[in-house]
């Protein structure tokens, strides 16, 4: 009986916890080199002194993140972008998705696939966002909605499966 002993289901869990790791610090060294770029390397910038304490807080190495600053700075790649999305997801829930990437269309596909799978769609800019105030932590529910039991699970489903995506840095809701 192979693969049923102490060791392979400590590697298995271990491989599941890594793999969730890597995708926090792939975001977090995404947001890193995005305000490094903006700030031209000044640490004492406001967004990248936010972005740091967000990636300490993720646990990111301080390595990892000096590297990523060190090549955003000494880097001539593409120019990353914040772009936001809304729609309406199960129940009549505002959404707004923040994403980060360096090619807006690939990631405008990519959001528009996964509200595909979970029977959303984008809507038009500013069509959810009143619903929304946005701070320096980011989007706010001004307004909330009332949901049932099959609507909270159906949107959980939504937002994990757009938290997923690399180029997803936050999703917000109005649920309740």
């Amino acid at each position: 009986m192979s693969g049923h002993n102490k060791y392979s289901k400590i590697k298995h869990q271990k491989a599941k916890t890594d793999a969730q790791k890597s995708k926090i610090f792939t975001k977090m060294v995404k947001l890193i080199s995005a305000e490094a770029k903006k700030a031209k390397g000044n640490l004492r910038s406001p967004g990248l002194m936010n972005a740091i304490e967000k990636a300490k807080k993720e646990n990111v190495p301080n390595d990892t993140i000096d590297r990523a600053v060190k090549k955003a700075t000494a880097d001539n790649s593409a120019e990353m972008e914040d772009v936001t999305y809304e729609t309406y997801g199960p129940g009549g829930v505002a959404i707004i998705i923040e994403a980060l990437t360096d090619n807006r269309n690939k990631a405008a596909q990519e959001v528009k696939h996964i509200l595909s799978m979970h029977g959303s769609e984008l809507a038009a800019q500013g069509s959810a966002a009143w619903a929304f105030t946005k701070n320096h932590e980011g989007w706010v529910a001004t307004s909330t909605t009332p949901l049932e039991d099959a609507d909270i699970e159906l949107l959980e489903k939504l937002v994990e499966a757009l938290e997923e995506n690399d180029e997803v840095q936050g999703v917000f809701t109005n649920a309740e």
